[in-house]
């Protein structure tokens, strides 16, 4: 807000605020200001994810049925960290929220949770999962499913696979390299790029370049606040849909959040 207010363009990291009322009023200010807003969602900027995007737009795979995102990390963040993260849905699944938008081209209507803590303890301690399984239910009538975990020992695994009509898109890991060795003991390869800094460096870039270009020749941007409040409004269900066991619609959550004045 206090940027907007001082005429600066602003690139923020997801999510906007931990508070949908005050997202809300971020993005009041923004709008009154005039000023360009892209929210930190770089999968989008991913070679391989912007692709299938382009496929899906393009009506390669026909109608969308279902979207499959499959995204685990290879190791726990410090207790530190998930004191004050928002929990796994506000700050992992919400790029898996994101991601899930923009390869269906729809938004969510509800958000269905199973959860668990299976990695450690300390998610339970915190009031947090470290496991998940996420129903969408998107308002063009797809279906969507992601998994989450906080530990995948092979490195960081990040997937999409998107199902239609006329056929499926799919994204497989990213590996340092394509090299495989194959003998009579069985096949190898590379495990899967570590971490997020290596597996979507190019994306950093991309996503960096693109919001210069939409200042430099005023472009809109591709990742705006409408997406950022979206993907929180998903992450608010899912967390609610895990404390009360039951799927919750995104209309419950926008109604229930307020504007902070």
């Amino acid at each position: 807000m206090e940027a907007a207010k001082a005429g600066k363009h602003i690139f923020c990291e997801k999510p906007i605020s931990v508070d949908i009322g005050q997202t809300k009023r971020a993005l009041q200010v923004v709008e009154e200001t005039g000023v360009k807003l892209q929210i930190g969602f770089n999968r989008r900027f991913d070679h391989n994810f912007k692709r299938v995007q382009e496929m899906v737009t393009a009506g390669k795979v026909g109608e969308t049925h279902i979207v499959k995102v499959t995204s685990r990390d290879p190791n726990p963040p410090a207790p530190d960290y998930i004191k004050v993260s928002g929990g796994l849905f506000i700050d992992m699944a919400i790029h898996d929220f994101d991601i899930a938008r923009f390869l269906s081209g729809s938004d969510v209507e509800e958000v269905y949770v199973q959860g668990a803590v299976l990695v450690d303890p300390i998610f339970g301690e915190l009031e947090d999962v470290d496991t998940a399984v996420i129903t969408l239910k998107f308002k063009n009538g797809a279906i969507g499913v992601i998994d989450n975990s906080r530990k995948a020992v092979y490195g960081y695994d990040q997937r999409v696979e998107v199902f239609g009509s006329l056929g499926c898109a799919t994204v497989k890991n990213d590996f340092p390299n394509a090299a495989e060795l194959t003998t009579d003991e069985g096949v190898y390869t590379d495990k899967p790029k570590y971490f997020f800094l290596e597996r979507y460096l190019d994306a950093y870039i991309e996503e960096t370049r693109d919001f210069v270009d939409c200042i430099l020749y005023d472009k809109e941007v591709l990742v705006n606040g409408y997406d950022g409040l979206q993907a929180e409004l998903i992450a608010h269900a899912a967390k609610k849909s895990f404390k009360e066991g039951r799927p919750v619609k995104l209309s419950e959550i926008d109604t229930e959040s307020k504007v902070v004045v």
